[in-house]
């Protein structure tokens, strides 16, 4: 008897992973993929959409006929911040615009120009000022630069949704995608901001559904329940949502670290110069308070510097465990010694100082210094609310120098850590299941692990 399974594409902007959950939500296969980029029409990189669709039909459709499994769902799972634009055929009408790409600043201005105050604006749509980050400021660009083009779109579909089309036929919107800093929405009346109905925008946007939605129909002879897709950071967050009772805070931690609490109901930060504070969507519409930090990135750019200076191999890091002595030695007169690439400090120093002799030194420098940011978005998206309890998924979760700090500074707080490799890909799995969990759930699925402060007198500031 074939094995009943929920399938779910999972598609970042490196790897294109495909998995297969058992009844019990468990991973029973994977496999992933990643495609060179293409370039579009200014020469940007891009997503190679073609070969994406050809790659989830390809996948899928073996799937399908092996005599092992029997798919009842499947469902999508994805970045966010990008649009697919099709004609009256579903076809794709332009590339799929890297959010990396720049909006021209005349762009911009005439935007804010037209639509008033900058941050009353960026505080009503839950966004900072990120340029294509803001999906929403795509369609604008679009309409003004390239109206031919414009004028042929049936619908634009966020990639998450263009996935379930490729399989539906149908288009479909959804909250967690609207939500996710693409300045479309007003969080204030829970509905579009008046200047997508002023551009005429919602006649190619599509109906809005929940994203628990699903479409069960025939596919290829086989009935299938297929869901509308999810943004993948909300998705994240769905496996804690729904086991855990107590009000929490999570870190989803990887190239971005991005910070949760899906309780509070505060606006974002005033400072509209704030690039890293946002929201999100839940799946029912409500706000999920957010701010990112660029740490795996900026993680891999000063490791490798340390590893030259020390002459070590590329991941001799991987083996630095939390050393109370070098902690304390560190901390004694501490001194900003990194220069990060992609963030900003007013702390850092012009050029990055190695104070140390050894690596583990040096390390446990770095580490403090990258926490200490860290603990800045958890303070910003904690606020006044009352949180007791913090999780960490994602790469640094393995981290122990992270995890140890971390539990450190939030001594007042339970913090725990999981193994959540696959959090997104689950949460679109859990979006379109009616099984409850209960809290045991994630130390079952997630190899949760509770962590106790280490005793110290002192705090670097």
């Amino acid at each position: 008897m074939k094995q009943k399974v929920t399938a779910v594409f999972d598609i970042g902007k490196t790897n294109k992973k495909f998995f297969l959950f058992d009844k019990d939500f468990k991973e029973i296969h994977k496999e992933y993929i990643s495609f060179d980029e293409i370039k579009d029409e200014d020469g940007h990189p891009t997503e190679n959409i073609h070969a994406l669709q050809e790659w989830l039909k390809s996948v899928f459709n073996r799937i399908l006929e092996t005599k092992e499994y029997h798919v009842k769902a499947i469902n999508f799972s994805t970045y966010g911040a990008s649009f697919v634009h099709i004609d009256e055929d579903g076809n794709p009408l332009t590339p799929l615009y890297n959010y990396t790409k720049e909006l021209p600043k005349e762009i911009i201005e005439s935007f804010f120009n037209k639509y008033g105050d900058k941050e009353s604006f960026l505080k009503k749509t839950g966004c900072a000022d990120l340029s294509m980050l803001n999906s929403g400021l795509q369609l604008y660009w679009l309409k003004q630069t390239q109206p031919e083009v414009f004028k042929k779109i049936k619908y634009s579909l966020h990639l998450p949704q263009y996935l379930s089309f490729i399989f539906t036929g149908i288009p479909l919107s959804e909250y967690t995608s609207i939500g996710c800093h693409t300045a479309l929405w007003d969080y204030d009346k829970k509905d579009y901001h008046d200047w997508v109905y002023k551009e005429e925008l919602h006649k190619i946007l599509p109906p809005i559904v929940s994203t628990e939605t699903s479409i069960n129909m025939n596919y290829n002879g086989c009935r299938i329940k297929i869901g509308v897709g999810i943004h993948d950071s909300s998705a994240a967050l769905l496996p804690y949502m729904k086991s855990i009772e107590k009000e929490f805070v999570l870190i989803s931690t990887g190239t971005w670290s991005i910070t949760f609490n899906p309780f509070t109901k505060e606006a974002i930060s005033n400072d509209v110069n704030d690039q890293d504070s946002l929201n999100y969507m839940r799946l029912n519409g409500d706000p999920v308070k957010a701010s990112r930090l660029f740490l795996g990135n900026e993680y891999k750019v000063q490791v490798d510097l340390l590893n030259k200076h020390f002459g070590v191999d590329k991941d001799y890091h991987t083996t630095v465990k939390f050393d109370y002595d070098i902690y304390t030695d560190v901390t004694t007169d501490f001194k900003y010694c990194h220069h990060w690439d992609s963030l900003q400090s007013d702390k850092m120093p012009k050029t990055l100082k190695v104070l140390y002799n050894t690596y583990e030194e040096a390390y446990h420098q770095l580490m403090i210094e990258l926490v200490l940011l860290q603990n800045k978005c958890i303070d910003s998206v904690i606020g006044n609310h009352i949180i007791g309890e913090i999780y960490i998924d994602g790469g640094f979760s393995d981290n122990d120098v992270f995890v140890k700090l971390l539990t450190h500074y939030y001594r007042d707080k339970k913090l725990r850590t999981t193994s959540a490799s696959l959090g997104s890909a689950l949460g679109a799995a859990l979006s379109i299941s009616d099984t409850k969990l209960n809290s045991k759930f994630l130390k079952k699925n997630y190899d949760l692990k509770k962590h106790i402060p280490f005793i110290l007198n002192q705090t670097i500031n």
